[in-house]
């Protein structure tokens, strides 16, 4: 097996001709012989390089309007053949088959053809056949082949042929698993866009591909590695944000702040949500960002101190004084005015991203776990309440503003892990109880939490005194509502359908609560 290879014929074919010139050039100044097609090898003529076309050198023309170009023995030969094997070679030269030692081939842009909306007639013309089967055929000969299909491996290739006169085996070893790689996300793209318009949300095989965006210093804990992928579906979010300052975001950072980015994306007013560990400790809409945040901190400061704050509107120097004022590691927002850049950058530790816009809470998705064996998939809890959905099951209905209030709670307690109980009041929260395994002990720890609150603001009474509490699930047994009465709640919302429903209501009813049903349950684990 050779390790220098020299290049001596390559074969360029590609649509995104980013610095595909001056590459061209210096192959031709290597001596290099460049076969070309199409576009491809008109660009390179009439910027003054010498090109064959494909079909002067295969002797076979372009047909079915371009469909078939390189699909012939004469280019597939060349890229396969073992250079080591003396029956490969006595092939090619019986067939006069001519060696390719350097493919550089990107293929139709079928994924910005998806995303750009295109009919189906058109996204059918761009998934690309000739080139995904050219880069599979040079990186399986990757012994005697190296094969580029990003543009940006350009610069590594020129400066190793410059410096060793030809590929390292170890490059075309990386050429190849990229080029496999890509191909492979190719594919992946494809056979989403089909299940999407064959309307199958899970398909027999489900394939999943992702670009790396940065690899992280470590995982949840420091012995576990980590690195950050995106989907290409270009959802506002961490996969779209710009890092302004900060030191690098670590894995958890990244967790918690798009639980923390997808939870304030709910809220049509000015809103702040701050997470820690990937549950929300408090959330307020307000007539401003800073007047939120207040709301916001207010349930639970203690919290708050070292958590993530997300904002759905552009960040303004009040809200940037108001979050800067406590010690804060991400704050997210869609954008920022340069007077709140200008006080985060007082903060050289705070991570400052600013996204370029809002998730949309009711689009389509796919959330993936992994378990052992295998993976979990299922659709992203679009799952919305109106006021029009829900079912008043007590004597008593709620309040206009208890309304409001049962509503705003609901959204958030579906952003809250399991067991989940959030109290409300006056659209921002005052206990929120997460993640426990019995609901009524939820339901006392955001009680707790709301008290705890209260002393910080030098309040008598708990916040949750004359709130509203929310449930992500239904109630099993009274005692949880029994709960959130006593700590002051005075209307309460979950989906129903325990067996004791009935007994629920009139727990209800006795205490003198209003109650509505949704009919959809937020569970979160």
């Amino acid at each position: 097996m050779a390790d220098i290879m020299t290049i001596r014929r390559a074969l360029i074919s590609v649509h995104d001709k980013t610095g595909l010139l001056d590459f061209a050039r210096f192959l031709a100044g290597k001596g290099v012989e460049i076969l070309s097609t199409g576009g491809t090898a008109r660009l390179l003529r009439e910027s003054g390089v010498a090109v064959v076309d494909v079909s002067d050198h295969t002797g076979f023309p372009e047909i079915l309007d371009g469909r078939v170009k390189t699909l012939v023995p004469q280019i597939h030969g060349g890229l396969l053949g073992r250079r080591a094997d003396p029956n490969h070679v006595a092939q090619m030269q019986q067939h006069r088959i001519a060696p390719i030692d350097l493919l550089v081939s990107n293929l139709y842009p079928f994924e910005a053809t998806v995303a750009k909306g295109a009919s189906y007639e058109e996204t059918v013309e761009e998934i690309d056949i000739g080139g995904p089967a050219l880069t599979r055929a040079a990186a399986k000969n990757h012994e005697d082949v190296a094969v580029i299909t990003d543009p940006a491996q350009m610069a590594g290739v020129q400066a190793e042929i410059e410096a060793q006169g030809g590929t390292t085996l170890a490059t075309r070893k990386r050429l190849a698993a990229a080029a496999f790689a890509r191909t492979a996300a190719y594919d992946t793209a494809i056979s989403t866009w089909f299940a999407a318009k064959l309307e199958q949300d899970f398909p027999p095989r489900l394939a999943v591909a992702g670009a790396l965006k940065q690899t992280l210093r470590y995982g949840e804990n420091p012995h576990q590695q980590a690195a950050f992928y995106t989907d290409g579906s270009g959802r506002p979010g961490i996969a779209t944000a710009t890092q302004v300052q900060g030191k690098e975001l670590s894995y958890n950072n990244l967790n918690d702040t798009d639980a923390a980015f997808e939870c304030v994306a709910e809220f049509e007013n000015p809103a702040i949500v701050i997470v820690k560990h990937a549950n929300p400790c408090g959330v307020s809409e307000g007539g401003s960002l800073a007047t939120a945040w207040d709301l916001a901190l207010r349930c639970d400061p203690v919290s708050a101190f070292g958590g993530i704050v997300a904002a759905n509107r552009r960040l303004d120097a009040a809200a940037a004084e108001r979050i800067s004022a406590i010690f804060t590691e991400v704050v997210v927002a869609p954008d920022a005015d340069d007077e709140a850049k200008a006080i985060f950058a007082k903060k050289r530790n705070l991570r400052l991203l600013l996204t370029g816009g809002l998730p949309d809470p009711a689009a389509p998705g796919r959330i993936i776990r992994s378990v052992s064996g295998g993976f979990l998939a299922q659709s992203r809890d679009a799952g919305r309440i109106t006021e029009a959905a829900l079912k008043v099951v007590t004597r008593r209905a709620p309040t206009e503003q208890e309304m409001a209030d049962l509503l705003f709670a609901f959204r958030v307690a579906k952003h809250v892990k399991s067991n989940a109980i959030v109290y409300a009041r006056g659209g921002a929260t005052v206990g929120i109880g997460a993640g426990q395994m019995s609901r009524v002990d939820s339901a006392r720890i955001a009680a707790w939490k709301s008290a705890e609150a209260a002393k910080a603001a030098g309040l008598e009474a708990p916040l949750a005194h004359g709130s509203v509490v929310a449930s992500d699930a239904f109630f099993p047994f009274a005692d949880g509502l029994q709960a959130a009465a006593a700590a002051g709640a005075t209307a309460v919302i979950q989906p129903g359908g325990s067996i004791r429903d009935k007994d629920v209501i009139a727990a209800a009813d006795e205490a003198g609560l209003a109650m509505v049903f949704t009919g959809m349950r937020h569970f979160r684990h």
